[in-house]
């Protein structure tokens, strides 16, 4: 969760929702970061054929403080050494190739996911999921699985957390929900119009709201308290939504299980060791 990195990540991500002017200062800086970081907003400005009022509002749609931030995190980014890129895979390729590339991929993933997590949004979300009466995770195709993921690690803390595949039925149980719960809804795009409905329907019920979603805008933000990003790199033909961007929804569950975990320790290794437990006397019982 670094501050100084993730400049060119979410530039990447955001070139192509930028306004005409926006994007040719980003453009500019993707292809000349080295040099970028060195000039101030007027001189980067007139190096885009642009204007420095432009470089002000590009910040601002990058969701940076100013464009000394961006200088910094675009600085910490070149820093960063082997850093690769993704690798789609290719016809008749070796399976060693593979492994490699898909282990890659999934690294570069993560790497871009926590440089462009915000450390703040993280511990609002903890602090919601520490005193939510109940959690209910909503999420569709692959995100599903992100979901489920997280209702059964939260189940294991003694959290009473629900994820459910039908929307109808988490409709249903939202609708039934108020202010002490938590309604957290994950989307790869951000643009699924099924989760955008159900985290309305949650803000209408005065539901606080988290997701995790790609950076950027889109058709859940306007619902959401709290947002947590995911790397959105390009996709490659088979890098869809059920491979690395998959491995960076589940990681930030994991980031937040583990934060709420340090924040209750003793409650919850009483719980682990009772879970642990209830499963031992299960094998016991069939063996």
């Amino acid at each position: 969760m670094s501050h100084i990195k993730g400049g060119l990540t979410i530039i990447k991500e955001m070139v192509n929702h930028l306004a005409p002017s926006e994007k040719k200062i980003a453009e500019y800086i993707l292809n000349n970061p080295e040099e970028s970081i060195l000039l101030t907003a007027l001189m980067l400005g007139e190096k885009s054929n642009t204007s420095s009022a432009a470089v002000v509002r590009l910040c601002k749609s990058l969701g940076f403080s100013g464009f000394q931030e961006l200088k910094i995190r675009v600085a910490g980014d070149l820093q960063e050494e082997d850093v690769r890129g993704y690798r789609d895979i290719d016809p008749e390729e070796d399976v060693k190739t593979i492994i490699d590339k898909v282990t890659s991929n999934t690294i570069q993933t993560l790497r871009e996911t926590v440089d462009i997590l915000n450390e703040k949004n993280i511990q609002e979300a903890v602090a919601l999921l520490s005193n939510a009466q109940s959690v209910v995770f909503i999420g569709v195709g692959a995100s599903y699985l992100a979901a489920k993921d997280a209702e059964q690690k939260f189940i294991r803390i003694n959290k009473n957390a629900h994820a459910f595949s039908d929307v109808h039925m988490a409709a249903t149980a939202i609708a039934n929900k108020g202010p002490k719960d938590v309604v957290v809804g994950i989307s790869f795009s951000g643009n699924t119009k099924e989760i955008a409905k159900l985290l309305e329907l949650a803000k209408q019920n005065k539901i606080k709201t988290i997701s995790i979603t790609k950076y950027g805008n889109a058709l859940i933000t306007p619902f959401t308290d709290i947002p947590l990003h995911t790397s959105a790199a390009k996709e490659a033909t088979f890098r869809s939504g059920a491979t690395s961007s998959r491995i960076a929804q589940l990681h930030v569950i994991d980031i937040l299980l583990m934060c709420l975990a340090s924040q209750e320790y003793k409650q919850t290794i009483t719980y682990l060791d009772e879970t642990r437990k209830a499963v031992s006397f299960l094998k016991g019982e069939t063996t």
